[in-house]
């Protein structure tokens, strides 16, 4: 994906955590599953250069969506950090239905890579 020389950080937290980065971050008092703080972008990306970014992820609402979803928490979380990732490398599902397409395909690109489970689907 072009990034062979860059870093992430990856922090699994709880709900408490991301609904506070959450709120604080993004103006929603909410938890949420993940958050991507990308490093490459704005005023301070000349500060760290090869730093994509942060991913945080909340292990309590990876694991409920687990379960809801019927699959384990292993393959919810790694939906969750690629999903992460794709963000800090610029792929957005929240500009509109061609971007989401595209993202939700190279998700499932890389999760085939990482997962065994034939039938798990992109974030």
């Amino acid at each position: 994906m072009g990034c062979d020389n860059h870093e992430i950080s990856i922090v699994i937290s709880d709900d408490a955590q991301v609904r506070e980065l959450n709120r604080a971050y993004r103006g929603k008092d909410a938890p949420t599953n993940v958050l991507s703080f990308p490093m490459q972008e704005g005023e301070f990306s000349d500060i760290t250069p090869g730093l994509l970014g942060d991913v945080v992820i909340s292990f309590d609402t990876a694991r409920a969506e687990a379960r809801a979803a019927g699959i384990s928490t292993d393959e919810r979380m790694s939906q969750l950090l690629i999903h992460g990732i794709l963000h800090l490398i610029g792929f957005d599902h929240e500009l509109g239905e061609t971007q989401a397409l595209e993202m939700e395909k190279k998700s499932l690109e890389l999760l085939r890579r990482i997962e065994n489970n034939p039938d798990l689907t992109a974030f």
